[in-house]
């Protein structure tokens, strides 16, 4: 009886579910709101927002995205930066940098891709790396 059908594995209702319905932690977006203050270093794995301010460096592969409203005093490692906010040091992403419009920049940015509006501003020197050094 229980032997009698063994190519159906019982199993198969969890794998037909959409890829979209992956754990919650792995689509969601830190987040560092406007009003929050770090001094010390950030290390995150996956993605952050700051919209507050940040004293010391911070470093990931993920994506880091600087908000509107952030300051961040300190050297920056990321794998995608986006700078909306305000950056004093430098900034090294091994995919891809944008200054958006907004942006200010003091200090220099070292990139495979560099994206810089023409409201964003940017005192310092950029170096277009192959991202293979």
């Amino acid at each position: 009886m229980f032997g009698s059908n063994p190519k159906a594995p019982p199993a198969a209702p969890a794998t037909s579910q959409p890829s979209g319905n992956g754990p919650v932690s792995a689509r969601t977006t830190n987040v560092l709101s406007s009003g929050v203050s770090i001094k010390g270093d950030v290390t995150f794995r996956t993605e952050l927002l700051i919209d507050g301010e940040v004293e010391g460096n911070i470093t990931s592969t993920g994506k880091l995205t600087v908000g509107t409203h952030a300051t961040v005093c300190g050297e920056i490692r990321a794998g995608f930066v986006t700078i909306q906010g305000t950056v004093e040091g430098n900034v090294f992403a091994s995919e891809r940098c944008a200054l958006d419009a907004g942006a200010n920049l003091h200090g220099d940015i070292e990139s495979p891709r560099l994206a810089v509006d023409e409201n964003a501003s940017f005192l310092g020197s950029a170096k277009i790396s192959s991202g293979q050094s």
